[in-house]
């Protein structure tokens, strides 16, 4: 019965928020850790994340990043990106608490280019939220499972990255000192 439970939410579908968006959305509790210390376990996860961009706007207790999922179809054996998919990864920290959201999906196609290299067909992405057309619904849908897998992978990784005690403060960069020619 357990396993029909934790089976049932992997393959539960991305939500909506109150803006009609689709949206993963987490709160988790950390009884007895300052917000400082979550503040700091989340910023040190988004610089090691390969797949996030951290262009971070930064408060003292928000936290925002923007990432990119690559979207593979696999037929038989072989397999090929049929896409990406960006994002806007948000995590916020209150003292014992957090929460994270993945919000703002844009789906941008790949083609081949004359190389035979993927490449991104446009620059515009298209948001997950508009319904298909009848031909493309069924690949739509597979385009949606699979981010949602990807989504529940990133959500794993960044609660254990909250729940990690190793990780501290960010490595800050030693000066490097500047040597004077006026004074001698």
């Amino acid at each position: 019965m357990l396993f029909t439970v934790v089976a049932y939410g992997q393959d539960r579908p991305l939500a909506n928020d109150e803006n009609g968006k689709l949206i993963y959305y987490e709160v988790q509790e950390l009884k007895s850790v300052p917000k400082d210390s979550l503040m700091a376990r989340a910023e040190g996860f988004l610089r090691s994340a390969k797949t996030l961009k951290v262009s971070v706007s930064k408060t003292d207790s928000l936290i925002q990043a923007s990432g990119k999922m690559i979207i593979n179809k696999t037929a038989l054996v072989l397999s090929r990106p049929s896409g990406e998919v960006l994002y806007r990864f948000n995590a916020e920290t209150r003292d014992g608490k957090y929460r994270f959201w993945l919000t703002d999906f844009e789906f941008i196609p790949y083609q081949r280019d004359r190389y035979g290299n993927f490449v991104p067909a446009t620059s515009i992405g298209i948001p997950l939220e508009r319904k298909p057309g009848k031909l493309n619904a069924a690949e739509w849908a597979s385009y949606i499972k699979a981010i949602t897998k990807e989504a529940n992978i990133l959500a794993a990784k960044f609660k254990d990255a909250m729940a990690n005690k190793a990780i501290t403060q960010p490595p800050v960069a030693k000066a490097v000192p500047v040597i004077s020619t006026k004074k001698w």
